[in-house]
């Protein structure tokens, strides 16, 4: 099987098919890469088709410093938010209270919907540090080169990102061990999630996301409509 370097070359060099075995090895990562950028599915495919389609076009300028997964991410980042600041415009979508809080016959909620609509409420930029750090694993260093800023940059996006989101997560304050909970402070190693020695960090969200629950002072669908005490 050829390398991701290989079938990037064969592209440039004229293969007709290699680009789209290229596409096809990293789709899922990056579908859910721009899912998690973007405001919704359409938004994510669009985003996805842009990215493919400047990546298509700039082969030729790939330098090879950088992985070939690393240069598709990077694209992939800057179309999801290019097209969410052409949409900046639209008004913003208010956040159902329904959908956050609503439980099911269990006591349980959804909260992978909880915590991906408290990254809609991140501005762009934190949210695209914070998912590539926090969610995809990468280092600082590799997430600076994605989004091409410095990497005090991205550390301190993803700390006020973890700020803003702890706050609409008040269920992690309640619910998760204080040590498992995002930290403002950096490690040993100056990074945020992981070392700077390229090797990725594991994805702490998911583990929040597990432990989430709603907040026990928050009222229930039905004492909040009918003024009557949940149950």
């Amino acid at each position: 099987m050829r390398t991701d370097a290989e079938l990037l070359s064969a592209h440039v060099g004229g293969d007709a098919y290699a680009f789209e075995e290229l596409f096809h090895r990293y789709h899922r990562q990056l579908y859910r890469l721009a899912h998690l950028t973007s405001r919704d599915p359409d938004d994510a495919a669009d985003a996805l088709q842009d990215a493919m389609l400047a990546a298509h076009r700039t082969a030729r300028s790939f330098r090879h410093d950088s992985a070939v997964s690393s240069w598709l991410y990077r694209i992939v980042v800057n179309a999801s938010l290019d097209r969410l600041r052409r949409n900046k415009s639209r008004a913003c979508e208010q956040l159902d209270d329904d959908l956050l809080w609503a439980t099911d016959p269990t006591g349980r909620v959804d909260t992978a919907i909880v915590v991906q609509r408290a990254l809609l409420r991140l501005p762009v930029e934190q949210r695209a540090a914070v998912v590539a750090v926090d969610m995809q694993g990468y280092s600082v260093a590799e997430a600076a080169r994605m989004l091409g800023v410095a990497e005090g940059t991205v550390k301190s996006r993803c700390s006020r990102a973890r700020t803003k989101l702890a706050a609409s997560l008040t269920c992690l304050a309640a619910d998760v061990p204080t040590a498992d909970l995002p930290s403002d402070n950096l490690g040993h190693s100056g990074t945020i999630g992981g070392g700077d020695d390229g090797q990725r960090s594991e994805p702490r969200s998911e583990h929040h996301v597990q432990r989430c629950r709603p907040h026990p002072g928050r009222s229930r669908r039905g004492s909040r409509r009918s003024g009557t005490p949940g149950h």
